[in-house]
């Protein structure tokens, strides 16, 4: 199996967490490393990206698309807002509800996020042949049990 598996042993469930976390950890990291040169985040640049993509959306509506807890979308979306990327806007069906719209400069700014996250995600992955990124998708989706965000 991997390189640190000596014959047909196969792995503990315990093992497979820790190695599943070390990993989700690694990538997390690179990821934050590579976008923080072009000056953002990786959840900042998710927030973004969720809000271009959903048109008007509700805070909660994005944290729950991230995969982030309301309070921490709501943060993150406050920045976006002061930089002038995001814009809050009342929603014609209930006035008592705001939605958050990118303005066009939160569009530019997502495309370019977007290009710095496709390239390290490339780099990133080009380690695993191509063949098998659709096992781990699956893999991933098993795993997840329907609990994860739907990528709509």
């Amino acid at each position: 199996m991997g390189a640190n598996r000596s014959g047909g042993d196969q792995p503990t469930a315990v093992e497979l967490a820790d190695a599943f976390g070390r990993v989700a950890k690694i990538l997390a990291r690179e990821f934050d490393e590579r976008l923080a040169e072009v000056g953002v985040s990786f959840p900042r640049s998710r927030v973004l990206a969720e809000v271009v993509r959903s048109g008007p959306v509700r805070v909660t509506d994005v944290g729950y698309a991230v995969g982030i807890a309301q309070g921490t979308a709501s943060t993150l979306l406050d920045a976006l807002v002061r930089e002038g990327l995001v814009v809050r806007a009342e929603d014609s069906a209930d006035r008592r509800v705001t939605k958050m719209v990118a303005t066009p400069k939160g569009v530019r700014q997502a495309e370019l996020w977007q290009r710095a996250y496709r390239a390290a995600a490339e780099d990133l992955f080009a380690v695993l042949p191509r063949s098998r990124w659709a096992d781990l998708v699956d893999i991933m989706a098993i795993l997840g049990g329907g609990r994860a965000a739907p990528s709509r």
